[in-house]
């Protein structure tokens, strides 16, 4: 810990220490070869641990995917996730009925709340060359009061979520949270992020190389802030070297100055007032204590969260379909782009 602006800086991993309301963030890469007909990797994938591939083995993972990589359905209760497609799609099905293809700067946003389960697969489209894949997961949490909330689907499509030229060779993409004015479509109406007072934010920023801009200081006396430094030459932060692949607490009480330290640089801010409320957590369940998570296992055994209602546990959209989410009230909807 130190007294100047960067408190304390964290190496990144896949898997990134995150500070309440977050419980933690993964940046997934994978460089993915040609597809083959079935929208998996044209490759060989006996040396490999099908349903638990973590691996990375040349330079991608089929995860818990056997023919398409991601993960078959699973479930979730107390907390929401927000996930981030910078390169590659998405198909989503869950429990509610909803299904969605995302993906080139598209976020889906999901309430858990009381319990949903769903699949994430990543479809391998281009049969030529290669299919690379950039996405962040990020988990926030739900208060107690809000834990057991009816599950919300929704979709934030890159042609709606507004991207700033701010400063010197600065750009900063907006997910969650205000900046100069512009706001990005709305939360999920039981999430954290929608109560005015968590000061919640989750920009990208991108900085040139010579680019330079003051971060405005947050609203929220309490507010913590973690700038996850993912891509590029590293950053000055107040003129404190954070280095690549490195992520810097980062004081929230007045304007910080930020730097490209040598080169192109991006980074991931996540912004928040803590929810204060404790957390137990085991695997896709977070809830206040260990007889919340006893709770959520026997409710998933009884009820399924509604069953599942696809015919397999790992659906895609086949190799035409364009982005779309299909709504839990049968609502179709499609970006503008």
């Amino acid at each position: 810990m130190t007294d100047g602006t960067v408190l304390e800086t964290i190496a990144l991993g896949q898997q990134w220490q995150t500070i309440d309301p977050f419980l933690f963030c993964v940046h997934h890469l994978d460089a993915y070869p040609s597809a083959n007909e079935f929208l998996g990797p044209d490759a060989p994938l006996h040396a490999r641990d099908l349903g638990m591939d973590f691996s990375g083995a040349d330079g991608w993972s089929m995860y818990h995917g056997s023919v398409v990589p991601g993960f078959p359905q699973h479930p979730h209760r107390g907390f929401e996730t927000v996930t981030l497609v910078r390169r590659g799609l998405i198909d989503h099905s869950d429990s509610l009925g909803a299904t969605a293809r995302f993906g080139g700067g598209d976020v889906q946003w999901l309430t858990a709340g009381a319990g949903v389960v769903h699949s994430e697969m990543f479809p391998l489209l281009d049969r030529e060359g290669p299919n690379p894949l950039e996405l962040f997961q990020i988990w926030l949490n739900l208060p107690a009061a809000d834990k057991m909330a009816d599950p919300y689907f929704t979709m934030l499509w890159n042609e709606d979520i507004p991207r700033l030229e701010v400063g010197t060779g600065t750009a900063v993409t907006l997910v969650a949270g205000e900046l100069d004015g512009r706001r990005p479509p709305a939360p999920p109406p039981d999430s954290w992020a929608s109560r005015p007072e968590s000061d919640l934010a989750i920009w990208v920023v991108s900085m040139d190389d010579g680019g330079e801009w003051d971060l405005p200081a947050a609203t929220g006396a309490d507010t913590v802030r973690v700038l996850y430094v993912f891509d590029g030459a590293g950053l000055r932060v107040d003129g404190e070297a954070v280095g690549p692949s490195t992520g810097a607490v980062i004081r929230a009480d007045h304007d910080v100055r930020l730097a490209a330290d040598g080169g192109a640089t991006e980074a991931l801010l996540l912004q928040g007032r803590p929810i204060g409320e404790p957390v137990a957590q085991y695997g896709p369940f977070v809830m206040n204590d260990h007889a919340g998570v006893e709770q959520a296992f026997a409710d998933y055994r009884r009820t399924g969260f509604g069953g599942w209602p696809w015919p397999t546990d790992d659906p895609d959209h086949g190799p035409d379909r364009g982005r779309f989410a299909r709504h839990v009230d049968g609502r179709v909807e499609e970006p503008a782009g």
